[in-house]
C-alpha cells in the first residue's frame, strides 16, 4: 500500500502545481482573433504563401484551393515547393491550380538537397527566396496538408500588424475520425502545451518560444534579421527552432489555436502517430540519456501511478473493506487521476470528446511514454528522425 499510495500523493500534488503555475497550458482559449468584416489597414501587405511539399500528391488536390480561394485585399501568391517528390506532387497541384487560379501559383522544384539541411527546411528556404523576388512583406509557412478557411490569411496578418509581430503561428485542429486519432491526437496537442505553454511562448518577458509549423506568418525581414533559414537548417523541430530565433532577437512571436485551420492528413492507426511521436522526440529532449530518463520518471510517476494507485486501493479493499491504508491509496490515486483529467477536459472539449474522453489521459500518456522510448532506440541504431524515405542524423 505504502508502495503504491506515496507516488500517487505526490502525483496530486504534482497536479495541483501544473494546474496553477504552468502558466495555464491547459486552456484553450488562447486562439486566433477574428477578423471584422471591415477591419484593416489602408494598405494591405503583400503576402507569399509557401507549402514545402515531399510526397503530397494526395492532400494537396483538398488543400490547395483553399489558399487561392483566401479572401485577402492585398497582394498574395502561392509557392509549391516540390521536395524532390516521387508521386507526382507537381502535377497534382498544377492541377489543383488551374482548377481555381493557376496565375496566381507557381510550382517550383525545391532542388537537391544540399548536406547538412532538413528536407522541410531546405524547402522553405526555396519559398522564401520567392518571396525576397517578389518582395513580399510576409511569408506564409503552411504545410501541404493543411486547409485554411476564406478568412484565415486575413486574420493572420491582422493579428500580426495589430500586436506588431513578427510571428504567428496556429496550431491547426489534427485530423480525429478514428478511434486511435481520437485517442492520441488531443493528448498530443495537449502534451505540446505542455512543453511550450502558449501564454509563456507569447510573453515577451519569457524565453520560452514555441511555434506550429503547420501555419506561421513571418514578416520577411524578421526572418532576415536573424539569418533566415539557413540559420536552423539543420533543425527537424523547425518551427519551435525558428521561433526561438526570432523572440531571442528581439522579435514578438505568438501561438494560438484555430478551429477552421484544420489538417486533413490521416495518421494511419496508432503505428501512424507512433512514428509521428517518434520521429522528433528524442530530439526534443536534446539527444540526452539523463533528459530521456527523467521524462520516463516523471511521465510515469504524474500520468501512471494515480490509476495504478486507484487500482491498489481497490484490490486493498476487496480483501479488507475496513482497512485504512486502502482507502488512503485509493483517495490518493483518485485525487491525481481527477485532476489529471480536470486539465485534459478542456482539450478534449475542444475536439469535439466528453469529460469521461479525458479519463484516458493516463493511457495516452503511457503510449507516448513508449514512443519516446522507441525514439531514443532509434537513434541508437541509426534510424532516428526518419522520415519519408530520409534520415536525419543527430548534430555532432
Amino acid at each position: 500500500m505504502i508502495a503504491a499510495g506515496a507516488p500517487a500523493a505526490l502525483a496530486a500534488l504534482v497536479w495541483v502545481w501544473l494546474l496553477t503555475a504552468r502558466g495555464g497550458y491547459w486552456r484553450t482559449d488562447v486562439r486566433l482573433p477574428a477578423a471584422p468584416s471591415q477591419a484593416g489597414p489602408d494598405e494591405w501587405p503583400s503576402v507569399t504563401i509557401v507549402v514545402p511539399a515531399r510526397n503530397e500528391a494526395e492532400v494537396l488536390p483538398i488543400t490547395l484551393p483553399t489558399l487561392l480561394g483566401q479572401r485577402y485585399p492585398g497582394r498574395m501568391q502561392v509557392v509549391v515547393v516540390d521536395d524532390d517528390s516521387d508521386d507526382g506532387t507537381s502535377e497534382a497541384a498544377e492541377r489543383a491550380a488551374a482548377r481555381v487560379d493557376g496565375a496566381r501559383v507557381q510550382v517550383v522544384p525545391a532542388g537537391p538537397l544540399p548536406a547538412g539541411w532538413a528536407g522541410k527546411v531546405w524547402a522553405m528556404r526555396r519559398g522564401a527566396h520567392a518571396a525576397r523576388e517578389a518582395d513580399a512583406q510576409f511569408v506564409l509557412f503552411t504545410d501541404a496538408d493543411v486547409a485554411h478557411p476564406p478568412d484565415s490569411l486575413r486574420r493572420l496578418v491582422l493579428t500580426a500588424l495589430d500586436q506588431r509581430l513578427d510571428l504567428v503561428s496556429v496550431m491547426a485542429r489534427l485530423r480525429t475520425e478514428t478511434w486511435s486519432e481520437r485517442l492520441l491526437i488531443p493528448a498530443f496537442v495537449y502534451f505540446f502545451g505542455l512543453l511550450y505553454p502558449f501564454r509563456w511562448s507569447n510573453d515577451p518577458a519569457r524565453s520560452t518560444a514555441a511555434a506550429a509549423g503547420g501555419c506561421m506568418l513571418v514578416r520577411r525581414r524578421a526572418l532576415e534579421r536573424v539569418g533566415g533559414l539557413q540559420a536552423i537548417r539543420a533543425e527537424v523541430i523547425d518551427d519551435c527552432a525558428l521561433a526561438a530565433r526570432i523572440k531571442h532577437s528581439g522579435g514578438r512571436t505568438w501561438l494560438g489555436l484555430a478551429r477552421s485551420v484544420r489538417s486533413v492528413r490521416a495518421y494511419g492507426g496508432v503505428p501512424g502517430v507512433w512514428h509521428v511521436a517518434a520521429r522528433t522526440a528524442y530530439t526534443q529532449l536534446g539527444y540526452s540519456p539523463s533528459n530521456l530518463a527523467g521524462t520516463v520518471l516523471g511521465m510515469l510517476a504524474a500520468f501512471a501511478a494515480p490509476p495504478a494507485a486507484v487500482a491498489a486501493g481497490l484490490a486493498g479493499l476487496c480483501v479488507s473493506s475496513a482497512a485504512a491504508a486502502p482507502l488512503a491509496v485509493l483517495a490518493a490515486g483518485a485525487a491525481g487521476w481527477t485532476l489529471s483529467a480536470v486539465s485534459y477536459a478542456p482539450m478534449t472539449r475542444w475536439y469535439g470528446r466528453s469529460m469521461l474522453h479525458a479519463a484516458s489521459l493516463p493511457l495516452a500518456a503511457v503510449l507516448y511514454t513508449a514512443m519516446t522510448l522507441d525514439s531514443a532506440r532509434r537513434h541508437a541504431a541509426g534510424s532516428g528522425g526518419r522520415w519519408k524515405g530520409r534520415t536525419y542524423a543527430p548534430p555532432r
